[in-house]
């Protein structure tokens, strides 16, 4: 059976800290339900410790899945991987694109980790899973958690639901890569915290916020962006906003469910 892994947009990135080489958020991420990965186990085709098949574009120990997997055996559930994997291989269908800040390969590391958890009776919680995928990817807990929207803040481990109407994504991604941590020193080199503004934000709803502030003050990053690839200015179009690092530019429309 095939499981869909989702999409997400940042509605708001504030900067609020910096922790050794990390760097401390409060952020309102929501899921985007067009647009999905899609994993499931097939039999397995060789004798490879963990088969791993779909079009990444990285070798196979840089993979976000690969790294959950690697991650699950460090917690001491080596065993029951291998129970697993003896029998079957993990094929992903990406739809999400790479270097987009949408979260595409946190996303599939999430749901892999739920996968496992219940295909090989790890009976683990959420918040178990979380603190293990913390280890994998800042947005992994995220993706764990699956609410349609939260607020993220520390350095991605702390996800608490927010409660608001179910929102609809547009997006539209450049054919540009956008690589998050030049985007993440070249914030270093000039950089102002915010943290009231940060925290006001974190309290009002996703329309209010893009209504009511622009690109600039919603996303941090979005200047050191601008920086490294000024191509990135041709998309600031009204009621468009970068996700993230970038590259993708997303709305909300009004669409019925």
């Amino acid at each position: 059976m095939k499981q869909k892994a989702y999409a997400k947009v940042n509605i708001f990135l504030k900067i609020v800290g910096i922790r050794g080489d990390y760097h401390e958020i409060k952020s309102r991420f929501v899921l985007v339900k067009n647009l999905f990965d899609e994993l499931e186990l097939v039999p397995k085709r060789t004798k490879q410790e963990f088969e791993l098949y779909g079009d990444f574009g990285c070798e196979l120990k840089s993979n976000t899945i690969y790294k959950a997997y690697e991650a699950f055996k460090k917690a001491s559930f080596q065993k029951e991987l291998v129970g697993l994997f003896e029998k079957y291989a993990l094929h992903v269908e990406k739809n999400i694109p790479s270097f987009a800040g949408l979260g595409g390969g946190s996303s599939d590391a999430a749901t892999f980790m739920l996968m496992v958890n219940e295909r090989a009776n790890l009976n683990l919680t959420d918040n178990e899973l979380a603190k293990i995928g913390i280890n994998v990817g800042a947005d992994v807990p995220f993706f764990i958690f699956g609410y349609e929207s939260a607020n993220v803040s520390g350095i991605g481990e702390i996800v608490e639901k927010f409660d608001e109407q179910t929102l609809h994504v547009e997006i539209i991604t450049p054919d540009i890569k956008c690589d998050t941590g030049k985007i993440y020193r070249a914030f270093r080199e000039d950089y102002k915290i915010d943290k009231e503004l940060a925290l006001s934000m974190s309290n009002l709803k996703s329309e209010d916020l893009l209504e009511n502030y622009n690109d600039m003050e919603l996303n941090d990053l979005l200047a050191p962006a601008l920086k490294i690839d000024k191509n990135l200015e041709k998309y600031r179009n009204k009621n468009w906003f970068l996700s993230g690092s970038g590259s993708s530019f997303f709305k909300i429309i009004d669409k019925k469910t």
